[in-house]
């Protein structure tokens, strides 16, 4: 088995070790939570293209799609969209984006909108946090794995001679958890979750919650918070996002997102994002004064202006790069 950096440092973010037909990709800040930085994506980036067309390669494991503990964010990005996800009982996920004045971005507006219901809407908008059984029962997850078989799970696909999907899949069912997970709190919740966030806006959506809100369930009272506390222009962002996706490709929902999070980033129309990150993960005090503070002062005008291209001539739409092979095959291999 060969190790090796992809580029001369003491310390790599991203480890890659090939082993008989498969490459494994791994990523390597585990301090940080394996937070993804533009040196980690462009490593990334030059490994999957170094080995989208090598024939010795039939299998690329990332890591993270072998998910045992925490998924969110970019991390959601690179396992969400693969086509075999595998979690355990250590496995949880969220998409918290909202809630430091971003949007739930990385391809969600194409994996969430495709969730039974409404539960994307649920998911991307309120940043609720949930386990593997739960990922199983929406979709999200393809596989349960128990966390001790998790690593002849790993070295059983590094063995294997063969990209058909199916063979992959069979192999991976030896190792799937036969014993009882209890879905019922996925199946209890979808009902109410189609009956509230079911509405046009994130206005509506609130006020069917705490119509729908006794006391007595947890998750409501969560949901509700947390649509309270989260950026009134991200909320609105994030459900046009979504409700759009349903219609699109995942290519054309990764295009349209990065003219979205370029506006985002940039400050074009509010500041969310810079005063959520200050608030939550800078100086922490949790006190983010959003403007517009209020979801009735977000307009469609405002979000309009969200998905315009930007007024600078440096600027270009993300253009995706041609496969040299067919999008079902290449994915095939994540």
């Amino acid at each position: 088995m060969a190790s090796y950096n992809l580029f001369d440092r003491d310390f790599n973010p991203v480890l890659c070790e090939e082993k008989s037909c498969a490459l494994k990709v791994t990523l390597n800040r585990p301090r940080k939570l394996n937070c993804l930085t533009f040196e980690m994506v462009s490593q990334i980036h030059v490994a999957m293209r170094t080995y989208e067309n090598d024939a010795k390669v039939n299998l690329v494991i990332v890591k993270v799609f072998l998910i045992n503990g925490i998924v969110m964010g970019g991390g959601a990005g690179l396992s969400m969209n693969g086509m075999f996800r595998i979690v355990t009982e250590n496995t949880v996920f969220a998409m918290p984006e909202v809630l430091i004045g971003h949007f739930p971005d990385v391809g969600a507006s194409y994996f969430l909108s495709r969730l039974p219901g409404y539960y994307g809407e649920y998911l991307g908008l309120t940043g609720a946090r949930i386990n593997g059984v739960e990922m199983l029962a929406c979709g999200l997850a393809t596989h349960f794995v128990l966390s001790k078989d998790l690593q002849q799970l790993e070295n059983a696909l590094c063995e294997l001679v063969s990209s058909d999907a199916l063979t992959i899949s069979k192999l991976i069912n030896k190792f799937i958890y036969s014993g009882q997970t209890n879905q019922d709190n996925f199946h209890e919740r979808l009902e109410t979750i189609n009956k509230c966030f079911c509405k046009e806006t994130v206005e509506e959506i609130l006020l069917s919650l705490e119509e729908m809100n006794s006391g007595a369930d947890k998750w409501i009272v969560e949901a509700i918070s947390s649509l309270k506390s989260a950026s009134p222009t991200s909320l609105k962002i994030g459900l046009r996002s979504i409700r759009e996706g349903r219609k699109q490709t995942l290519e054309l929902c990764i295009a349209r997102e990065y003219i979205v999070c370029s506006h985002v980033v940039r400050g074009t129309v509010t500041n969310d994002f810079f005063e959520g990150a200050r608030a939550l993960l800078f100086e922490k005090d949790k006190k983010p004064k959003w403007e517009p503070s209020q979801l009735c002062r977000v307009s469609e005008e405002m979000l309009d202006k969200f998905s315009a291209e930007l007024d600078d001539e440096d600027f270009k739409c993300l253009q995706l790069p041609a496969r040299s092979s067919p999008s079902t095959e290449a994915r095939a291999k994540l």
